[in-house]
C-alpha cells in the first residue's frame, strides 16, 4: 500500500516533523515528481505515486534522530513498515546512500535519492552546492567522513548523467519543471 499525500502529511504531523524539514521534504517531493513524470513520458515504468510518497516521507524520522543515536533513514524505513507502507521502505532506507551503489537503473529509489541531493533545506541547488553544505554541517574537520561524502556525491553525479541522458532537459533546467502544471503544489499540500 502506498499512502496518498494526505496520509503522508498526517504522518509528518504524528512524528512532529519541524517546519524546515517539512519544507525540505515537500520540495524534494516536487523535484522527484518532476523527474518521475518526465521518465514516464519517455516510457520508463516509474510509479509516480510511490516516488512522491517516498520523497514526502524520506526524512520522517529526522527529528527523532537529531541526537545522533540512530539512523534517520533506518528508523524512517521502520516507521513506514510499521504503518503498512512496505513499498516505501527501500526508498526511505536508501535516500542517504544507495546500498548497492548506482547499478544503471533509474527507478523510484534512485529518483528519491537524487531529488534529496538536489534540495538544500528548501532550495533547489546543484549537487556541488549540496555536497559542500553537507560537508560543512556534518564533517567540517573529519577528512574520512568528507571522503565518504565526496564518494556518495560522485555516485550521485553518475546517476544524474544517466538520468538526464534519458530526459529532454539538463540538470540545470530542473527548476523549470517545477513550474509546470500537474506537479505537486507545495501550498496545497501544506494545508
Amino acid at each position: 500500500m502506498i499512502p496518498d499525500q494526505a496520509a503522508c502529511l498526517r504522518l509528518m504531523d504524528q512524528y512532529r516533523m519541524p517546519p524546515h524539514i517539512r519544507a525540505h521534504s515537500l520540495l524534494v517531493a516536487r523535484v522527484a515528481e518532476c523527474l518521475a513524470r518526465a521518465l514516464v513520458a519517455r516510457g520508463e515504468p516509474i510509479r509516480v505515486e510511490l516516488v512522491v510518497a517516498g520523497a514526502l516521507l524520506h526524512d520522517l524520522a529526522k527529528v527523532l534522530c537529531l541526537d545522533g543515536d540512530c539512523s534517520h533513514a533506518e528508523l524512517g524505513a521502520e516507521l513506514c513498515r510499521e504503518h503498512g507502507y512496505e513499498e516505501l521502505v527501500p526508498l526511505v532506507m536508501e535516500h542517504v546512500h544507495l546500498r548497492d551503489g548506482f547499478t544503471g537503473r533509474c527507478g523510484e529509489r534512485e529518483i528519491v535519492f537524487y531529488a534529496d541531493k538536489r534540495v538544500n533545506h528548501d532550495r533547489l541547488v546543484s549537487l556541488e552546492e549540496r555536497r559542500n553544505d553537507v560537508i560543512r554541517r556534518y564533517a567540517p574537520r573529519d577528512k574520512e567522513r568528507q571522503a565518504q561524502i565526496w564518494q556518495n556525491f560522485d555516485l550521485c553525479r553518475r546517476l544524474e548523467e544517466h538520468l538526464f541522458a534519458r530526459l529532454a532537459m539538463a540538470p540545470d533546467e530542473l527548476g523549470d519543471c517545477l513550474a509546470v502544471d500537474g506537479v505537486l503544489e507545495i501550498a496545497a499540500v501544506q494545508a
